[in-house]
């Protein structure tokens, strides 16, 4: 994984008002949880160098290295709010990290190949888990997994403990939990012939009812 630098300094400006201020003069606010230290310190960051940063990047989940004014400090980037209209990153919340300590991060899941079952069998894949969690070194971080489900058939199902992440890292997910399957297709012809026959002897006694009232009418 690329290293990823970020420039960042202190912050005093706190409540609504000082912070949109500060966002106008071209700043992100944001946050570090400390480790060695304890507590929170609150920091602002360069917008235009932020979004360069992380241009490329699609997890939200990165390690980066804060530059606090000539100290490097690794961290992981643990949240980014944005502008619910622009999409531009208005908060940013990190957490320091020790390099040789493993640490808990959320992964996004993307499936790669056509399974099987859709190619020969006419089933439908169905994405059922997006995100999958692990337990590595903050050096080792994946931005995603890729999982190939070319050999998934109709009516099977990936399960999380089906998966083959690396030895970098190890799965925290529940291991039941199921990541992709293969319906297999509806049968709808059959089932509009089926649901027509059932309707037919309906029609049939209802006819022979209504001639037995008029008969009788007479």
């Amino acid at each position: 994984m690329d290293q990823i630098r970020i420039k960042a300094e202190p912050r005093t400006e706190q409540g609504t008002g000082a912070v949109r201020r500060l966002r106008k003069s071209g700043m992100i606010p944001g946050s570090v949880m400390k480790m060695k230290k304890g507590g929170t310190e609150l920091i602002k960051l360069p917008a235009h160098d932020f979004m360069m940063a992380m241009r490329g990047h699609a997890s939200k989940q990165l390690l980066v290295t804060l530059d606090m004014n000539g100290t490097e400090v690794p961290a992981l980037m643990r949240e980014m709010q944005n502008d619910v209209l622009a999409g531009t990153p208005i908060h940013v919340d990190f957490s320091e990290v020790s390099l040789t300590e493993k640490v808990r991060v959320t992964v996004p899941l993307y499936l790669v190949g056509e399974a099987v079952g859709v190619k020969l069998g006419g089933g439908v894949l169905e994405q059922t888990l997006r995100t999958i969690d692990v337990f590595c070194l903050p050096t080792d971080i994946a931005e995603k997994f890729e999982i190939d489900v070319t050999n998934l058939n109709v009516d099977e199902t990936l399960f999380v403990r089906d998966l083959q992440l690396g030895d970098k890292q190890t799965i925290a997910t529940r291991p039941e939990i199921p990541v992709a399957v293969v319906k297999a297709p509806e049968d709808a012809p059959a089932t509009a012939e089926a649901a027509a026959g059932e309707k037919t002897p309906e029609v049939i006694k209802k006819g022979k009812e209504d001639a037995a009232a008029k008969k009788e009418a007479k």
